[in-house]
């Protein structure tokens, strides 16, 4: 019988060492979204991986991994944005990686130096109010800063990583100067203070508070989707087209994940990394939320989506455009834009 509680020990040690002997990926992801955690899922069930999810704010995640140094538990980082991909990128926080398959899959304009790559992707498109204009009124982002849309411009906070990435690219097509002069422009012709996020922009130019508006086009395809009153009474008056065609293309924005410099699940981090290119995930993203697959040439089972697919896009680097976010804040504060 004195035998008896070492047994028990023994037997606990076992369980417990069992518990942390299971193979995990650590995941610190910006995202919140059902789709992913369905994605996870399908990855442990196909891999016998376990996916830990820690879900914050980017620049919470950013602090975090900064305090935690080489001792973070992370092994992947997943963020909604080049700007602040280009940042955790700055802050030396991925682990160069390279891969064959990985790079036959996601072009090279939806890749960093090795650092990050590009897992789904969102137009930064117009919507318009159909009882007001038309799409002969506009073609270009530069038209939005026209005397016409005097008191009509709406959008979220310039100071939001999708409006500086918008505004970077612009620097990079345009040159700083005329960015500057359309950012006045645009100020000189909004119709209220920034406020809200894309969802709302879409709602006020339905509900007639502005006349044109800019939005990530997941926010409007969600809508589009949408059997809620509510949301079809929104898109009974919302037009919308992809700006720059004839030109540089509708600026496009990433979700991108990299794997950590001091990833302690190194293995299971690259094969996490890999099965997020595979075709079932990446339209698994393309469903459930609304964004065109990475991968080209990839058809979806997301049929509005699929319908929007076929529009130029503009293929500055993902990795330049986060660059030159704080030149756009320096413009935007020069001009008053909030």
């Amino acid at each position: 019988m004195r035998f008896k509680p070492l047994i028990c020990f023994l037997v606990f040690l076992g369980l417990t060492n069992s518990i942390f002997a299971r193979d995990v990926v650590n995941i610190y992801t910006s995202r919140h979204y059902t789709t992913d955690k369905e994605i996870y899922k399908r990855f442990s069930e196909q891999t016998g991986v376990i996916v830990r999810e820690i879900s914050a704010k980017d620049q919470i995640l950013l602090e975090r991994l900064k305090n935690e140094g080489d001792n973070s538990p992370a092994d992947v980082l997943i963020l909604s944005d080049a700007a602040r991909l280009w940042r955790a990128t700055q802050a030396g926080l991925f682990r160069k990686y390279k891969n064959k398959l990985i790079e036959q899959r996601i072009p090279k304009s939806l890749r960093s130096k090795d650092n990050w790559i590009g897992l789904t992707i969102r137009a930064r498109i117009i919507v318009y109010d159909k009882r007001k204009f038309n799409k002969n009124d506009f073609s270009t982002y530069s038209d939005l800063g026209k005397p016409l849309f005097k008191n009509e411009f709406c959008s979220r906070s310039v100071t939001h990583p999708y409006m500086l990435s918008l505004l970077s690219s612009l620097i990079l097509n345009l040159g700083e100067i005329e960015a500057k002069t359309l950012s006045k422009n645009l100020v000189l012709n909004q119709a209220r203070k920034p406020q809200g996020g894309d969802t709302d922009q879409i709602r006020a130019v339905g509900a007639g508070e502005c006349g044109v508006a800019l939005t990530n086009s997941y926010y409007l395809i969600r809508l589009m989707r949408s059997v809620k009153p509510r949301d079809i009474e929104t898109m009974k008056n919302i037009g919308f087209l992809f700006p720059n065609q004839k030109v540089s293309g509708t600026h496009i924005n990433v979700t991108g994940a990299g794997i950590l410099k001091n990833a302690p699940n190194l293995e299971n981090a690259k094969l996490f990394l890999t099965f997020l290119t595979e075709a079932d995930t990446q339209k698994m993203f393309s469903y459930g939320n609304n964004e065109w697959p990475a991968v080209e040439g990839l058809k979806t089972e997301n049929q509005i989506l699929d319908n929007l697919s076929d529009f130029k896009k503009d293929e500055l680097n993902t990795e330049a455009i986060g660059s030159k976010q704080f030149t756009a804040q320096k413009i935007a504060d020069q001009v008053g834009w909030q």
